[in-house]
């Protein structure tokens, strides 16, 4: 596989960020001396990489996963012998990590679906791109590692359309705007992403759909898909998404349970073997609808 990088970045951080596999994953390979930049070996994960250095990889086989297949009920929007385009209900975790070792989304796939690429790492098997655990709405998953190369490169390039909904807390002067802000982990809480210095480029092009009773319903198209994008930049705007337990206000204008109000309803992309361009939409769940019309004057 090869990239081409668009900042300074340490060389592990952009090939997992870049290439869907875990950071952990990215230094193994550079300490395996898998990973050249400009068509030189690197073996330092540290190694800073500068604006148009190319980075070449490879990824050996990968081992056989020891995840196990769960009969979870799973919403499967379309499927084909390469991909498939499935739901994630709020409440769900996307793979196994500590604290959540099963009954996760990737349990469910590995029951429904006959195959998955392993190119990101046994421990994700299918990931291509992740949503957070209490955000609903469509992801892509790579039956094939061909798949997975080629979606991970039209996310890296940016040509893959994701339009979300959320409500968010007060109303706005404008009807629409854009927020291109760096995005990082925070200085000192990491668990939390914030508005860095340094961070990795993140824009988020938002227009209101409706205004509500303290709240707006607002539509956001990400140029970028960074971790917690359009959470981190709507508390930026000072219009948190209403239910966020990280980003939001200590004392919001509502008591929502569950999370976040945000919902990745549309993702466009090219199909990687044919070509075609494929679009998909699904509404939001009825958690999200409900408290809509809730807060509808």
């Amino acid at each position: 596989m090869e990239l081409v990088s668009d900042k300074t970045a340490r060389l592990d951080v952009f090939i997992s960020e870049n290439a869907s596999v875990s950071r952990s994953r990215a230094e193994t390979l550079i300490k395996q001396g898998l990973v050249s930049v400009n068509a030189l070996v690197r073996s330092k994960a540290g190694y800073e990489l500068k604006p148009g250095d190319r980075v070449e990889f490879t990824l050996p086989e990968p081992e056989p996963t020891d995840i196990l297949p769960q009969d979870i009920p799973l919403k499967i929007v379309y499927e084909d012998e390469n991909l498939a385009v499935v739901y994630k209900p709020s409440g769900m975790v996307v793979h196994p990590a500590a604290g959540n070792p099963d009954g996760t989304l990737v349990n469910a796939l590995l029951a429904a679906l006959s195959s998955l690429s392993l190119v990101g790492g046994v421990e994700r098997p299918g990931i291509v791109h992740r949503i957070d655990k209490d955000t609903s709405g469509l992801l892509l998953v790579a039956k094939t590692d061909l798949a997975h190369r080629s979606l991970s490169e039209q996310i890296a390039a940016h040509s893959v359309e994701r339009i979300y909904k959320a409500i968010v807390c007060g109303h706005f002067r404008e009807t629409e705007g854009q927020v291109d802000a760096p995005i990082g982990r925070h200085p000192t809480d990491r668990k939390k992403m914030a508005i860095v210095p340094g961070g990795r480029s993140a824009v988020t092009n938002w227009r209101v759909l409706e205004e509500l009773r303290g709240a707006s319903l607002i539509e956001c198209r990400l140029t970028t898909g960074r971790t917690h994008q359009i959470r981190v930049h709507m508390a930026s705007l000072n219009h948190p998404v209403l239910g966020d337990p990280v980003y939001g206000f200590k004392k919001p204008p509502y008591n929502v349970e569950g999370g976040q109000l945000l919902h990745a309803g549309v993702i466009g992309f090219d199909h990687p073997v044919t070509g075609e361009r494929m679009r998909f939409e699904v509404e939001p769940e009825e958690r999200f609808t409900a408290w809509l019309e809730k807060l509808r004057p």
